[in-house]
């Protein structure tokens, strides 16, 4: 809580008061007071610093003032719906600290002949990206299970 008013007192002092109301509508505050998980990155976001933007438009940050473990993190650039998959590979390594450089530098290092682009995942997000075994009932190639006999004990 100490570093979000150090940082408030921060921008207050660079940009004046106007200047602070101005930044706040300008990085969404104003639209995140209803998401608590949105205005609880925006406030970890004062005083951090922009590390790089993907090409999805997730923004990454850094604070080495906080604890180990939980100075780095991703803002999701689709605000409605987020979630882990939406980074990319080269981002994954540096938010998860497997690697220090950042996925900038890894793209740069990469060769373009491999690999596939990064998609999210779909999974649960409408019935088209819902696996369905050949055996389910909402499959529409379901199994014909007819042909199949119960077994019956012989009779003795």
């Amino acid at each position: 809580m100490v570093s979000v008013v150090r940082g408030v007192l921060k921008v207050i002092n660079e940009k004046g008061v106007g200047g602070f109301i101005k930044h706040l509508r300008e990085e969404g505050y104003m639209r995140c007071l209803l998401d608590g998980n949105l205005l609880q990155t925006k406030l970890h976001n004062i005083g951090a610093t922009l590390i790089g933007v993907d090409k999805f438009g997730n923004l990454y940050y850094e604070k080495l003032d906080v604890q180990y473990g939980r100075h780095r993190w991703v803002e999701y650039a689709e605000k409605g719906r987020y979630n882990a998959s939406q980074v990319p590979p080269e981002w994954h390594g540096w938010l998860h600290y497997v690697t220090d450089h950042t996925g900038d530098e890894l793209l740069m290092l990469k060769p373009k002949r491999y690999g596939e682009e990064h998609r999210e995942n779909f999974s649960g997000e409408g019935d088209a990206y819902i696996y369905h075994s050949k055996g389910h009932a909402l499959n529409p190639g379901q199994r014909d299970w007819t042909r199949y006999q119960p077994w019956q004990p012989a009779k003795s």
